[in-house]
C-alpha cells in the first residue's frame, strides 16, 4: 500500500506561507523518533498506558501532516493500549509507525524542497 499524505489541512492552517509549512515538516521529523523512542520504551517495560499515550501524542502530528491511513492506526493502538486489549497487535503497529513515518519523512522532504 503506498503511504498518501494530503497537506490540505496544513496549508489552510498556514495560509499560503511555505516557510511555515516547511517549518512544521521540520518540526514533524523532529518528533518522530522521539515517539519512536517512547513507543519502543512503552513495549520493552509493557507500560500499555505510555504507549496509548504516545500514541495520542503522535495522532495529532500525524494528522497534521494528512497521513490518514497512519492516523487511523495510532487511533486505534491509542484506544486498545489505554484499555490493555489485543496487546498481541502492539508490537505490528508500532512497526507499521516505523515503517510509515520513514516513507512520510522521505515524501515530506520532496515535498518542503519543492516549496
Amino acid at each position: 500500500m503506498k503511504l498518501e499524505i494530503d497537506l490540505s489541512y496544513l496549508e489552510s492552517m498556514a495560509a499560503g506561507d511555505n516557510n511555515l509549512i516547511k517549518e512544521m515538516i521540520e518540526i514533524f521529523k523532529e518528533q518522530v523518533p522521539e515517539f519512536i523512542e517512547e513507543m519502543k520504551n512503552a513495549l520493552n517495560n509493557n507500560d500499555f498506558k505510555s504507549l496509548s499515550s504516545v500514541a495520542h501524542k503522535a495522532k495529532s502530528s500525524v494528522a497534521i501532516m494528512g497521513i490518514t491511513t497512519l492516523t487511523e492506526e495510532l487511533k486505534t493502538l491509542e484506544s486498545i493500549a489505554a484499555n490493555n486489549e489485543r496487546n498481541e497487535e502492539y508490537h505490528s503497529f508500532v512497526d507499521s509507525f516505523i515503517s510509515n513515518t520513514n516513507e512520510a519523512i522521505k515524501l515530506l522532504d520532496n515535498i518542503s524542497a519543492k516549496l
